[in-house]
């Protein structure tokens, strides 16, 4: 049984068809990524997939559970959490406290009255969560204060506070430096093999995708236009000449 599964999914925002029905999946622990052209509906699948849009035709699985008409807090509940393209932190906040409050919103109980820095189990939750994330020697740093790529690992880090079992990354790398775009690299692939994570990755950087993913599924149009290895991929004449210019991919 896929551990994610579309089943011939459609997305239309009146006459487009953003989404024109895809049938994909997903297996447990696999680290798979989304390309395609711009325009070729990859963020809105993704977004579906998330629970942030409602889906016009299809159906969308989670371990082998109906969750097409699930918002995105019920989908985040049964453990399938997003990052975005664009940042989302409490830039007022510390590195230590934007990753703690969310590891606190999976705690079930609470004591209003109690200190938030006496919740030792959470604060060790959280130390451990910004070692992941290389930025341990950062904890009180106000998360303003951040680098673009350092903000990119923050995010990462509030993400995997929730203690996902799916993990939705959207342009990770987005506006990276070269070196930035390596570190990662790295980070991600390294976070998947330690966690045993699955991970879906929606990323332009082909020199990303082709090094860091066990599967590649490329959109075009709203469509499927092929699914591989990033082998199988890289060396797909159609991708080439729809996505990466009719030159083979790194």
């Amino acid at each position: 049984m896929p551990y994610l599964e579309t089943r011939e999914l459609c997305k239309y925002f009146g006459g487009l068809k953003a989404v024109d029905g895809v049938s994909f999946s997903v297996k447990e622990r696999q680290l798979k990524s989304i390309i395609g052209p711009n325009g070729a509906g990859k963020t809105t699948l993704f977004n579906l997939r998330s629970g942030l849009y409602e889906s016009t035709a299809g159906k969308i699985f989670f371990q082998g559970r109906d969750i097409t008409e699930l918002t995105m807090n019920q989908t985040s509940q049964l453990g399938i959490t997003k990052t975005f393209q664009i940042t989302h932190i409490f830039p007022r906040l510390s590195v230590f406290e934007n990753v703690r409050i969310s590891a606190q919103s999976r705690h079930t109980t609470f004591n209003f009255w109690r200190k938030a820095d006496s919740l030792e189990e959470v604060n060790e939750k959280t130390r451990k969560i910004l070692e992941m994330v290389k930025l341990a020697d950062s904890p009180d740093r106000l998360a303003s204060t951040l680098s673009h790529g350092e903000r990119k690992y923050l995010e990462i880090g509030i993400a995997l506070a929730t203690d996902p079992k799916l993990l939705l990354l959207d342009e990770p790398t987005a506006g990276m430096s070269p070196a930035e775009t390596v570190l990662a690299m790295n980070l991600i692939r390294n976070l998947h093999d330690q966690l045993n994570l699955t991970i879906l990755l929606v990323e332009h950087d082909m020199n990303v995708v082709m090094n860091i993913s066990d599967e590649v599924f490329c959109m075009n149009e709203g469509k499927e236009l092929a699914c591989g290895s990033p082998q199988e991929i890289s060396g797909n004449e159609m991708v080439q000449k729809v996505y990466l210019g009719g030159t083979k991919a790194c």
